[in-house]
């Protein structure tokens, strides 16, 4: 299970690890907090009047869209997206929206949706939301509660019976060292890099970084990663920056997506290659299991 904050997250975290599950024979279930609804239109070729007047369904349409090509289930949490403050100060939050919400309120549906699919492993975003979107980090908040409470039967005792996820992950998508791997190989093959002025104003942390617990071999699927990024039209130039390093760099330079294991129930490696390592034993082949991811 892949918890996300909004359509187009599930595309630009993990999605080429999820699809080499799903191609593995994983059901991976992906669960959307908000509809997006406040997300800036990021694609100048989108940024008309007749998408802005009806961008929920727009959203939700590239959702579906991209639900399909990774080949996953997917479900709305039904909460209104906060929206990214900017000015100094931030100007207040919307009433109403996700990031006000109780956790304890909030995390009420996701512990039912737990319950219900009974993930093996769930992954969610690390305490500063992966970037300050305030719903990325209320995604965070709710995460760890859901998964805290879903195997606790006294616990949201109306959510269904008790299910306790076994792992815990955090994605770490955005880091550095994946970007200057990035930026060596653009020079490297004599082509003009994009991260050069990123990388100077990106001090480097090696305790962040070395956080990275588990690292995915994926670069197979970086096509359907990009394809699934694409159907998100809204908030994905093709031409713009997402796309500004070719698909061969990235599979050369940095085959992997990054995670950091932050709760597990089962004993594991160190250093692993695997979402499912020291799980593969006991759930045996899960080829079409419910429940998997």
């Amino acid at each position: 299970m892949h918890v996300h904050a909004h359509p187009d997250d599930e595309s630009s975290k993990g999605a080429a690890s999820t699809a080499r599950y799903v191609a593995e024979g994983v059901e991976v279930l992906v669960v959307t907090c908000t509809g997006g609804e406040r997300g800036s239109i990021l694609n100048p070729k989108m940024d008309r009047p007749d998408v802005l007047a009806n961008i929920s369904e727009i959203r939700r349409q590239e959702m579906a869209a991209a639900r399909d090509i990774l080949g996953v289930r997917q479900e709305w949490l039904g909460f209104v997206d906060s929206g990214f403050p900017e000015g100094d100060p931030p100007p207040p939050l919307p009433e109403g929206c996700f990031a006000l919400m109780p956790v304890e309120q909030a995390a009420e549906p996701l512990v039912e949706i737990m319950r219900r699919f009974k993930p093996h492993v769930v992954t969610t975003y690390d305490e500063r939301g992966g970037y300050p979107h305030p719903d990325h980090v209320m995604c965070h908040r709710i995460s760890v509660a859901a998964f805290e409470a879903a195997g606790d039967p006294e616990r949201y005792p109306e959510a269904g019976p008790a299910w306790q996820p076994a792992k815990l992950y955090y994605h770490h998508t955005f880091h550095r060292r994946r970007m200057v791997a990035l930026h060596e190989e653009m020079i490297r093959r004599g082509l003009e890099s994009p991260y050069v002025e990123r990388l100077a104003d990106w001090k480097p942390d090696p305790e962040w970084d070395d956080r990275i617990t588990t690292k995915v071999e994926c670069a197979e699927y970086f096509p359907v990663r990009d394809r699934a990024l694409l159907a998100h039209a809204t908030q994905i130039d093709p031409d713009g920056p997402w796309f500004a390093v070719p698909l061969e760099v990235h599979q050369a330079a940095w085959p992997t997506e990054d995670y950091e294991l932050v709760r597990s129930l089962v004993d594991h490696k160190p250093q692993e290659d695997d979402l499912f390592d020291g799980l593969r034993a006991t759930v045996g082949d899960w080829t079409g299991m419910r429940g998997a991811s």
